[in-house]
């Protein structure tokens, strides 16, 4: 079978309404993400989106009925984790870290209470 699916586009986390100027101190002034123009058609959804590094993109989406995810979450690289720990102990944001995976990994709340996952590198992949 052809492979149909090339890669990851983007992903998208959850946030209550009003969530912007949150979104854009975490997402943007935290982690230095850089925010990306929204279509004009999903302007009036509110919600912010943001660039990575390697051209994919993280969105802040608004849902109504929003719950902070505990378990789902989006993983993101960094070079080294123990730089990205110093971070948030300048930031006074707590985390986890712990090395289960294999990867050294740390595990933080967003603004909104999303868990989200730092790993230094990468998660290796091995086909079944």
């Amino acid at each position: 079978m052809a492979t149909l699916i090339t890669g990851l586009d983007h992903f998208q986390v959850e946030a209550p309404a009003g969530c912007e100027e949150a979104a854009r101190a975490f997402y943007g002034s935290f982690l230095g993400l850089p925010e990306l123009r929204k279509p004009a058609a999903f302007e009036k959804n509110g919600g912010v989106w943001f660039g990575l590094p390697d051209g994919r993109q993280l969105h802040v989406g608004v849902a109504p009925d929003f719950v902070p995810r505990e378990k789902g979450h989006p993983a993101l690289r960094c070079d080294d984790i123990g730089a990205f720990g110093a971070h948030c102990d300048a930031h006074g944001v707590p985390y986890v870290s712990d090395a289960e995976a294999d990867v050294l990994r740390v595990f933080l709340k967003d603004a909104f209470g999303n868990r989200l996952e730092v790993v230094e590198g990468s998660h290796p992949s091995v086909l079944l």
